[in-house]
């Protein structure tokens, strides 16, 4: 297989290995242990940091600060030592081939609801026209004659059924007898596979243990709220397909293939062929959550069954095209994450392994991230405000330790992440869906119902107008810029605040000022035009051709 483009730019052995859309080549044994060497080093001076903080900088006369700055540190050390654990090796996978003929019955489903003509029509095209011998069903949630007709027309079979409970997985479920396949495709309406997509994957279920092969979630629609601004470095061309980084990228490419090690590779709702008897074993796709696919893997898990993730581009569907569209998406994840937590926790469950729940565990518990990131706007606001300092240290010391631990740790995340790690637009996107995550995680202990929301695919709005920003992001901006200017006017004297120690008080500005720079760019590409809500029904593509009139 010859070299794949790259995304992303990098130095040396911390470039980006992410392929345009083949599966990457195998990272050298060297390349490895560097990457490893350098993520156990940054634990190391982590763990070295931590204990030097608690026994020697904390402030307990202003423990309300103290306290909470350690709690945050303790848990973004917790987040490096999951992530390490999850990007240990990224090239594991078993040994399969290509697939041509078969003698098991296939049948490739395309769940749907209310997604328009526009965006159907070359899902189920494409599904009809992979290589294999199968079926493809239209599995119509919204029962409408249009898509009967255009299932009909391409070659499809179409199905609806009588009632709509349990919304996708209900709607699966529903066809599982009807369409009686040994091995079953799922995609989405809106993702069109590739004509392979059957011959790269079933090669896997020669092995009668697999019950589930996941393929990565790529897009079509490279403009959208997920992909990065502008060209340059972020793009890539593979066979005169666009390729530009996108916000899922790292779990994508990175993070999912590396659970391959652990067994702990899971069902992404789309782009996955499924063994209908293992299906079966766990009583048919889980109805209890709205994250039904994660929720079904960890049932499949439990019952000694194998999953793979396949680390290949075999199918595009549509990004978000919105920041409202984007948070929608992330809170149902979100929210469906809590209730797994909450109904089958795989890291109390029995019949999962260790490495398997330490997997799962470096996926749900990301969702509460978006608390460390409140935390961190908020501290250096009461720090200023109140001229409470949570750090008692040299400011020099404080400064190197501080600094190493930040630096090392960075360079971790760009070397374990294959340079997918981009900081500020990381950073960026954690505050735009800050508001969804904190609203979600806030359901583990409320029990809140929640129902299962479409992502809306195609046209969203009949005209442009810009996006609503959260109003929690709006406050703190607000806030930031009201404590700016305690502390401006506390240095002339004028409030009754009195900083004790100045180093402490000017770095919390400074921590402040970053802030707020990010914060002002999330807005910006929230309100930005570009990202204003879908007026056409579907994507629209650059394209040169030649003819004659």
């Amino acid at each position: 297989m010859p070299p794949t483009p790259t995304l992303g730019a990098g130095v040396g052995w911390i470039q980006s290995s992410t392929p345009g859309r083949n599966l990457p080549l195998p990272e050298s044994r060297a390349r490895q242990w560097s990457i490893r060497a350098l993520a156990l080093l940054a634990l190391t001076v982590t763990a070295a940091y931590l204990v030097w903080r608690v026994g020697w900088t904390l402030a307990p006369e202003v423990w309300w600060v103290s306290i909470p700055l350690l709690v945050l540190e303790v848990h973004a050390a917790i987040g490096l030592v999951l992530f390490t654990f999850s990007l240990w090796d990224i090239d594991r996978r078993p040994v399969t081939h290509d697939v041509y003929a078969t003698d098991a019955r296939v049948a490739v489903l395309i769940p749907t609801y209310n997604e328009g003509i526009e965006v159907l029509m070359p899902t189920v095209a494409a599904a009809v026209a992979m290589r294999v011998d199968h079926e493809t069903w239209v599995l119509d949630d919204g029962d409408r004659p249009e898509v009967a007709e255009l299932a009909a027309a391409l070659g499809a079979r179409y199905l609806a059924r009588p009632t709509h409970e349990h919304a996708k997985a209900g709607n699966v479920n529903h066809a599982l007898p009807i369409v009686a396949a040994d091995l079953m495709a799922i995609l989405d309406a809106d993702h069109v596979a590739d004509p392979d997509f059957l011959v790269r994957t079933l090669g896997y279920f020669d092995d009668p243990g697999v019950a589930l092969v996941q393929t990565p979630q790529d897009f079509y629609n490279v403009s959208s709220f997920e992909h990065e601004e502008g060209g340059g470095t972020g793009d890539a061309v593979d066979g005169g397909v666009v390729e530009r980084f996108h916000e899922q990228t790292l779990f994508y490419r990175i993070l999912q293939p590396g659970k391959n090690r652990w067994g702990g590779a899971f069902w992404c709702g789309t782009g996955a062929v499924v063994r209908t008897t293992a299906l079966d074993s766990v009583g048919g796709v889980a109805t209890e959550t709205i994250t039904e696919d994660i929720h079904t893997t960890i049932r499949l898990h439990r019952r000694g069954w194998k999953t793979v993730y396949h680390n290949e581009v075999l199918a595009r569907g549509l990004a978000a095209s919105d920041a409202t569209t984007y948070q929608l998406q992330r809170h149902r994840w979100g929210t469906g994450a809590m209730q797994v937590l909450r109904t089958e926790n795989p890291m109390v469950v029995p019949g999962l392994s260790l490495a398997q729940r330490l997997s799962y565990a470096a996926t749900l518990l990301g969702w509460f991230d978006a608390w460390r990131s409140l935390g961190y706007l908020i501290l250096p606001i009461a720090v200023l405000t109140t001229g409470a300092v949570p750090i008692k240290a040299d400011p020099l010391i404080f400064a190197i330790a501080f600094g190493a631990n930040l630096v090392l740790g960075q360079i971790a995340l760009r070397a374990l992440s294959r340079g997918c790690h981009r900081p500020i637009l990381s950073v960026l996107f954690e505050f735009v869906r800050m508001t969804p995550n904190l609203l979600a995680t806030t359901s583990l202990v409320t029990n809140r119902r929640a129902g299962f929301r479409v992502t809306p695919k195609g046209r969203t709005a009949d005209g442009r107008h810009p996006t609503h920003v959260p109003r929690p992001l709006t406050a703190l901006l607000g806030i930031s810029v009201l404590a700016g200017a305690w502390y401006a006017l506390t240095l002339l004297g004028v409030t009754p605040t009195v900083y004790a120690v100045p180093w402490a008080v000017h770095a919390a500005a400074l921590w402040m000022l970053v802030n707020v720079a990010i914060i002002w760019l999330a807005i910006r590409r929230i309100r930005a035009d570009r990202y204003a809500p879908e007026r056409r029904s579907s994507v629209r593509f650059e394209t040169d051709l030649s003819g004659r009139v």
